[in-house]
């Protein structure tokens, strides 16, 4: 399996970027290869510095790089050497040596334009969407889209419920994934007209295990699975409730250790289980769900351990031919969901 690196992109690249795609290599196999896009120099010096495992590493210098908060399609299309791009373009099918998978802590919106514009859609797709692994009280959720499609039309929200279904069987592990609808309440009659049409394709479809709609309040709650939103209301849930974590985490321990210190050094182990059960580094990236190949979005801070596990993610994605899933069970609903 090839695997593209974007070495420049995120709030603290290269440094750990490049850390985590080298120590990745120890969990690879000899037939496996990590393609590192970036600053030649500063890779090859990581390189030289790092005892590598058994996975190949190339190396493709690219003199640009695509910060944080440039227009995204503007970004793409003038920064055509950009770290980034060129590895996008090397995911494409029509590259003389395809990469398998591309990972990308940078730019969301320039890597979702990336990705699209160069691995194009899956056979069948509307518009791809953003699945995150979210953990809850009651299990690991994936949650699409979070940041990619911010006005989808109801055919995208209900394949979103189709592929998302299957993220969670293959990757997650559920057998047989409760796949919901995000809405202001869970009573037939709300939302709006075309939510009420989401509901209606994803009731028609079959082999989706469509449990109606959930709120935000019951997210958390182990009602669903799956939960299908648009990408605005999907990015603030998350960002929201990882603030909210944090915040919450980091005052319970401060107000521990102000009222007992002796009994703050006893909480200790318990607050880093609860850390670890909630770290979005274990997840890695978050998938785009519906490109032709595997496209792996990092959240922005990504730490080495964020790239690494990415990088196993990626080779899971592959082993359990999601992608083939995605275009087998879209085929079969064609007719039910293309009346949007």
């Amino acid at each position: 399996m090839r695997i593209g690196i974007d070495v420049m992109g995120g709030d603290l690249a290269p440094d750990p970027i490049l850390e985590g795609a080298l120590a990745a290599t120890a969990q690879l196999e000899v037939d496996d290869v990590v393609v590192l896009y970036g600053d030649e120099q500063i890779i090859r010096e990581g390189i030289e510095n790092t005892t590598l495992g058994p996975a190949k590493v190339e190396v493709v210098g690219t003199t640009e790089t695509i910060s944080m908060d440039e227009s995204p399609v503007d970004a793409v299309r003038s920064k055509q050497n950009s770290s980034l791009v060129v590895m996008c373009k090397d995911g494409s099918q029509k590259a003389e040596n395809p990469l398998d998978a591309v990972i990308s802590a940078g730019n969301t919106g320039a890597f979702v334009a990336g990705s699209q514009m160069y691995l194009r859609r899956l056979s069948g797709v509307h518009r791809p969407g953003i699945a995150a692994a979210v953990p809850t009280f009651a299990g690991t959720v994936a949650f699409i889209d979070v940041g990619a499609n911010i006005e989808p039309k109801p055919i995208h929200l209900a394949q979103y419920g189709v592929m998302g279904k299957i993220y969670a069987k293959q990757i997650l592990g559920i057998d047989n994934p409760r796949v919901a609808l995000m809405n202001v309440g869970g009573e037939e009659q709300k939302g709006t007209s075309n939510l009420k049409l989401v509901r209606d394709m994803l009731r028609a479809a079959p082999d989706i295990n469509f449990v109606g709609y959930i709120e935000g309040r019951t997210l958390f709650d182990g009602g669903a699975d799956v939960v299908i939103t648009d990408g605005i209301v999907g990015n603030v849930s998350i960002k929201l409730a990882e603030g909210l974590a944090t915040g919450l985490l980091t005052k319970i321990a401060r107000d521990v250790a102000e009222a007992d210190p002796k009994l703050a050094e006893a909480f200790k182990p318990i607050m880093k289980k609860f850390y670890a059960d909630y770290d979005y580094h274990e997840y890695g990236g978050a998938p785009l769900l519906g490109v032709n190949g595997i496209s792996m979005i990092c959240h922005g801070s990504s730490e080495a351990r964020t790239i690494a596990n990415a990088i196993t993610r990626a080779k899971q994605f592959s082993t359990a031919g999601v992608n083939k899933h995605i275009i087998e069970q879209l085929a079969t609903i064609s007719e039910e969901v293309s009346v949007a």
